[in-house]
């Protein structure tokens, strides 16, 4: 339960209140690894420690990726750390999002706002063994464009995997060309058999509570959703 020290390797800017840190252990010879779902406790010395969600895929086997949202005392000192600074990392811990049970089902991922980051591993693990499942649906929910996470990789997922990647603002401007409303609005917009179908959901409550009522009125189970 000691917090192994780990270094800041890469910091990535995601948007104006988001980042993400790939951390790297300070014994280069320690095996990390997660499971998709997981969370690590990131402990920032003399300021406090927080739960953060694995946000991979690791961009080398050696590094832990966090996204993090600057919003109190301990992630604003996180946002501060610069490349080779020190932070106490302890887990993963926590459960796995249902991957093995997937397998043979399209599979529907919802994700709000930041709640796209610890959803982000599962995703990248079903298009790693893309011939396991059925269809695979991403609908993204964020308040405004320039909250989006992972913009640059939708295309990618789109096109390379050929998984249907449905993504909604609260409220757009001029330059917004995509839809405009609740992420709940676009469980319609895509393809699945219901009767042979899993969910999996990450986001603020009220979005995660409406869009589990939407999917069982579209005919899902709601033991298959998660």
């Amino acid at each position: 339960m000691v917090p192994r020290p780990f270094r800041v390797k890469r910091k990535t800017r995601e948007s104006h209140d988001t980042f993400t840190l790939d951390l790297q252990p300070e014994n280069l010879e320690e095996e990390i690894g997660f499971t998709p779902g997981q969370f690590n406790m990131l402990y920032t010395f003399g300021v406090g420690e927080v739960p953060i969600s694995i946000s991979g895929p690791m961009k080398e086997s050696d590094c832990f990726a966090h996204t993090i949202r600057d919003v109190g005392m301990v992630t604003h000192a996180l946002n501060n750390l610069a490349i080779g600074e020190k932070v106490g990392l302890r887990g993963p811990f926590g459960n796995a999002w249902p991957l093995e049970e997937a397998k043979g089902k399209d599979v529907v991922i919802l994700a709000g706002g930041i709640g796209l980051a610890p959803l982000r591993p599962a995703l990248y693990s079903l298009l790693s063994h893309r011939e396991q499942y059925g269809d695979i649906s991403l609908l993204y929910g964020s308040r405004k464009q320039e909250d989006l996470l992972f913009h640059r990789e939708f295309e990618s997922w789109r096109g390379k995997y050929g998984i249907q990647v449905k993504v909604t603002v609260d409220a757009g401007d001029r330059s917004w060309k995509g839809n405009v409303g609740v992420v709940t609005t676009l469980i319609h917009r895509v393809s699945f058999d219901p009767s042979n179908c899993i969910a999996m959901i990450c986001g603020p409550e009220i979005m995660m509570r409406f869009s589990a009522m939407e999917l069982v009125q579209a005919g899902l189970e709601e033991d298959k959703i998660y």
